[in-house]
């Protein structure tokens, strides 16, 4: 089976309707993630049908098409500890309105992304090689987003410190999370007050043909993030908001 063919019979699984040319890019990108992972450690999925339920369709898993769209204008999204590009550019290519930035602290990973970005021809898309710690105290990049998003970085109450200071009020941070989602929701309600931000809901994810447990979490940033936070590299993991 290819993964052309996989891609198409798990997305129709899930219910997701995907273009030819959608299709297309998916592939593209996985051929590069494949050819990239010989050199540098992108992830350590890689056969067809996993990469394409485990990365493209669990990407997609959080997509609400009321929180994509807007209102008013194009919606701004950065997606931090990217990696190897999930969920920021299954997004991307999925919602291809979409402003991205994708941020990471590696430069070989930022590079792969880049390349991934030219090859598609994909527009309004910007590649940051940095810490969250301090591209959030950046005034260009804080409180300028309108979603932020972060896929297997860090538990909750550490993630919120890196992603809620990039979401202006009013906008949301989504975090995708494994089998202990509800632990970690309850362990990050003081983070969520102290950085701004209040839960809205957790949507349980099945994805097709897997048995675990998955969730999408939802946190509306509701007021402006304290200036003192995100505090210097390395303090979220040593010492979180609890």
């Amino acid at each position: 089976m290819s993964f052309v063919n996989d891609l198409s019979e798990v997305a129709k699984e899930y219910g997701l309707e995907l273009t030819s040319n959608q299709i297309s890019a998916f592939n593209r990108y996985y051929e590069l993630l494949v050819e990239w992972n010989e050199k540098i450690n992108l992830t350590a999925i890689t056969e067809p049908r996993e990469v394409a339920i485990k990365h493209i369709v669990d990407s997609l898993s959080c997509y609400q098409k009321e929180l994509f769209t807007g209102q008013t204008g194009q919606i701004s999204l950065i997606d931090v500890g990217t990696g190897a590009g999930f969920p920021g550019l299954p997004l991307k290519i999925f919602y291809p309105e979409l402003k991205l930035t994708l941020l990471d602290s590696l430069n070989k990973r930022v590079k792969f992304l880049q390349l991934v970005v030219d090859e598609l021809g994909l527009k309004d898309v910007e590649v940051i090689h940095a810490r969250s710690e301090e591209a959030a105290r950046n005034k260009k990049y804080r409180e300028k987003f309108d979603l932020a998003t972060a896929r297997a970085v860090a538990r909750l109450p550490i993630i919120c410190e890196y992603c809620l200071p990039f979401v202006k009020q009013g906008g949301t941070f989504i975090a995708l999370k494994g089998r202990q989602y509800e632990e970690e929701i309850q362990e990050a309600q003081k983070a969520f007050s102290v950085l701004g931000g209040k839960l809205v809901k957790s949507m349980p994810v099945k994805l097709p043909e897997l048995e675990d447990k998955r969730a999408v979490v939802y946190i509306k940033k509701e007021k402006a993030t304290p200036k003192v936070y995100p505090r210097k590299a390395g303090t979220p993991e040593r010492n979180p908001i609890v």
